[in-house]
């Protein structure tokens, strides 16, 4: 009996040992890497290597000086229009059955962005130069 060709609506413990198998694996790989690098890795306890480390440059000036807006903003949008594209795959996969309709749709979607977009350049949100 072939366990990979039964019913996929039965829940039996079987069905999930792919997945086990697949974890077992990437854990089993992680702590053989980690245990490895660790046995065969090079040990240099220097001085410079033994003190703390914070950020590696020395603070100047006051670190509650003020930041431009702009920064924020062009990430905040990175981050809109990059969710943007994550719909996108759904479509993508699916488009032969969503047919005509699913389409129109995902052309619809793309409107209200590019109006999004357009509202954006027209109040000067990526503007660098004030």
């Amino acid at each position: 009996m072939n366990w990979f060709l039964l019913d996929a609506t039965s829940s039996t413990p079987i069905y999930y040992l792919p997945i086990v198998l697949q974890l077992v694996v990437a854990i089993g790989f992680v702590v053989v890497m980690m245990a490895v690098t660790h046995l065969l890795g090079p040990k240099r306890k220097t001085k410079d290597k033994l003190i703390n480390f914070e950020s590696g440059i020395p603070s100047v000036g006051n670190a509650r000086q003020p930041m431009g807006i702009k920064y924020f903003l062009v990430a905040i949008l990175f981050v809109l229009f990059d969710v943007e594209v994550i719909f996108f795959y759904p479509y993508a996969v699916n488009f032969r059955e969503l047919g005509k309709e699913g389409f129109f749709e995902v052309i619809l979607f793309v409107a209200f962005f590019l109006c999004g977009f357009i509202y954006i350049v027209k109040k000067g949100a990526l503007d660098w130069e004030d």
